[in-house]
């Protein structure tokens, strides 16, 4: 049995991977949901919807290949909301998500957010449990939502680290 030990290195997006950005969400949403309008504004135009407005994508990378990735966009003053996070299934199950929500966490101290909040389903419960693990608590939905896939809302309060 011959097994790899890969390294998984989180880098900030750019351009080159847009492609992956896109490629790592249309295929967990397109498994379990229906790609929505706000899902394709986001995959397909990243650094116009995400980057431009001030938010953060992290890519997860292994042997050169992007393998997972997590967004924050801002959502108003001192709000981030997290989006678009997906593992590639082969690589499930190997901490990815937890070092992807670190840097989310991380970046959001750091950028002196006070909240993050983010909407699921609760159909995603590996997703759930791993919201629940970082301290995420459940909120009521939101009626305005941009995605009717949305039966759940949590949020994160962001201990200021300054104090």
């Amino acid at each position: 049995m011959n097994e790899k030990k890969e390294s998984i290195e989180i880098v900030d997006f750019d351009e080159g991977f847009a492609a992956d950005f896109a490629r790592l969400n249309y295929e967990w949403i397109e498994k379990y949901f229906s790609v929505e309008r706000h899902d394709r504004e986001i995959l397909d135009h990243p650094q116009e919807y995400i980057i431009e407005r001030g938010g953060r994508i992290f890519m997860a990378v292994a042997d050169g290949n992007a393998v997972g990735t997590a967004a924050l966009i801002p959502a108003g003053d001192g709000v981030l909301e997290l989006t678009k996070m997906g593992v590639s299934p082969e690589f499930r199950g190997r901490g990815i998500a937890n070092h992807l929500m670190q840097a989310c966490v991380e970046h959001a101290r750091r950028s002196g957010a006070h909240t993050v909040f983010l909407e699921s389903s609760r159909k995603l419960s590996p997703a759930i449990t791993l919201y629940r693990k970082f301290g995420f608590v459940e909120t009521p939905t939101d009626p305005n939502s941009e995605y009717a896939r949305a039966d759940i809302r949590m949020e994160l309060a962001i201990e200021s680290g300054n104090m």
